[in-house]
């Protein structure tokens, strides 16, 4: 079966994250793309050899011969996009954070799933080596019962003051909380299982002004967010996220995650540079030591740099997109779905609540 697969949006991320890895999947025609400029979007589709060209993705939805959709546009117009293709039983994948709000990302789900589409939303740093490992670890009781967990994402490309579509409420919904923020809550809920109660607190650092560059005034978002977590299982958790840290890194960004419970500790630091490591600790006398990631986990990943690993995690391996057009092509279920991005969209909302009424949120 060959999955015919339309793209709506030509930024860096459609030509660095999503066409590289589609152009390597032996089931894939790459039928359509679709830009706001004309130009841009002829260039794209040069690039990848794509033959239809759309500037409106309705036209493209409705005259374009093809099975699945890629939506990487932004955060405002990822419900009316997915619910036009819904109505054209495409199967979706569709950036995060999802929607604008609970409403929107709950109707996405539902729609979906009364249609047995298969979706995907790309929560990317699940597929890393070392995250997958953590998890396996967790899961395979390394650590015991959970006690609490510590995780931090820092990266600078907020530093400067200005405009960004990504600090305008109008256009983003919500700032580093959906930015960075779902990836971290989706990956605490991965390791730990569901949240039970959230306290959020936010600031925005750095002046970005009043208006946008069409001098229109805007609701600025929050460059960095706390949030203090409780888990259904009694575990406890903290998660940072900020994008104006001073990380000068190859890539730009250092994670950070600690993990402990009634039975060891886990470490994991990525410096997005040369560093993606595992440590732990197991029982009361156990030394910390780094824990060799496993070769099937790895895959055929390159080891010498994070970037690089980042690359053929997706391109050679096919993880993520590839499985999702493999389960197109299998009628099997990819993860995380949409209803994967639906619950994280609940979180962050609860986070949006609390940070706003200085108080915990039951979710």
């Amino acid at each position: 079966m060959t999955v015919k697969v339309g793209i709506i949006g030509t930024s860096w991320w459609a030509d660095s994250m999503y066409l590289p890895a589609l152009s390597k999947h032996p089931d894939v025609e790459m039928v359509a793309c679709c830009g706001r400029h004309q130009g841009r979007a002829d260039a794209f589709a040069e690039l990848w050899n794509i033959p239809e060209v759309y500037t409106d993705y309705n036209a493209l939805i409705e005259n374009a011969d093809i099975d699945a959709l890629v939506i990487a546009t932004g955060n405002d117009t990822h419900y009316p996009i997915t619910m036009k293709a819904l109505a054209h039983d495409l199967h979706i994948l569709c950036e995060k954070p999802i929607s604008m709000d609970l409403a929107e990302a709950e109707e996405m789900a539902a729609v979906a799933e009364e249609k047995g589409v298969k979706t995907l939303v790309p929560f990317t740093y699940r597929f890393m080596p070392t995250n997958r490992y953590l998890k396996a670890l967790i899961d395979d009781g390394y650590i015991g019962k959970p006690y609490h967990m510590a995780m931090r994402y820092y990266t600078g490309y907020g530093r400067e003051p200005g405009y960004l579509w990504r600090f305008d409420k109008s256009k983003a919904g919500t700032g580093v909380i959906g930015d960075l923020g779902s990836h971290f809550l989706y990956l605490a809920e991965w390791y730990y299982g569901p949240i039970k109660s959230m306290t959020c607190l936010t600031a925005a650092h750095i002046d970005r002004g009043t208006a946008d560059p069409d001098g229109n005034a805007y609701e600025q978002l929050e460059d960095s967010a706390h949030f203090l977590m409780e888990f259904e299982n009694g575990a406890q958790g903290t998660v940072h996220v900020t994008c104006v840290a001073h990380e000068k890194t190859k890539f730009g960004q250092r994670h950070f995650m600690e993990f402990h419970g009634s039975d060891g500790t886990l470490y994991q630091e990525t410096d997005w540079d040369a560093l993606q490591e595992v440590r732990g600790a197991k029982g009361p006398d156990g030394t910390l030591e780094v824990l060799p990631i496993p070769d099937e986990i790895w895959r055929s990943a390159r080891r010498d740099n994070v970037h690089n690993t980042y690359k053929d995690v997706f391109r050679e391996d096919q993880l993520m997109i590839g499985e999702w057009i493999d389960a197109i092509v299998n009628d099997t279920t990819p993860e995380p779905s949409l209803r994967d991005g639906m619950r994280i969209q609940q979180v962050m909302d609860a986070a949006v609540r609390s940070a706003e009424a200085r108080k915990t949120i039951n979710i």
